[in-house]
């Protein structure tokens, strides 16, 4: 049985962390280096699980005021005082389905806790619509506050807040 690791994203894993977000780019924005390292600078949490040496997943948030550029989380920040937001989160085509995702909810949402957050904030494609990602949020308590169409009008997201203090997997 392999057991897995949570840890803080190093340097040394930004190659590992680009090859899983190219693995799932049709349900997430593109990110190169250059973007990594932007997005790692704003983010109050950046975290991989590793199983042995092997980096198999990452989740990075932004918490209020970040530097950032998405409209997505522009959409919460006109909206809410505080909250923490998923950027993003991929795990390896490999290990899906073994839990990994909830690993790093979890931890994330012990993150949350600790730095007084009340909410966490996200969205999912609902143009097309990500069933799988509809049914993990709801596990943590999400629920939809809005919608709005990205990508030059060829997708819609769902913008999701779950209450820290609810969550629990």
């Amino acid at each position: 049985m392999s057991s897995f690791i949570v840890r803080d994203a190093a340097c040394a894993d930004h190659p590992a962390i680009l090859a899983l977000n190219l693995e799932s780019e049709d349900l997430m924005s593109p990110m190169d280096a250059a973007r990594l390292l932007e997005l790692e600078r704003a983010s109050a949490y950046h975290r991989v699980v590793c199983d042995g040496d092997e980096v198999v997943a990452f989740l990075l948030a932004m918490r209020e005021g970040a530097a950032y550029d998405s409209p997505n989380y522009s959409w919460f920040g006109e909206r809410y005082p505080t909250f923490l937001y998923v950027d993003r989160i991929a795990v390896a085509g490999s290990h899906r389905g073994r839990g990994l995702g909830g690993l790093l909810y979890d931890d994330l949402f012990g993150f949350a806790r600790e730095g007084g957050f009340e909410r966490v904030a996200c969205e999912f494609y609902i143009v097309p619509f990500n069933q799988a990602s509809s049914r993990f949020h709801a596990r943590y308590g999400f629920a939809e506050v809005g919608t709005q169409w990205v990508a030059q009008g060829r997708k819609q997201v769902s913008l999701q807040i779950a209450p820290v203090a609810a969550a629990n997997g």
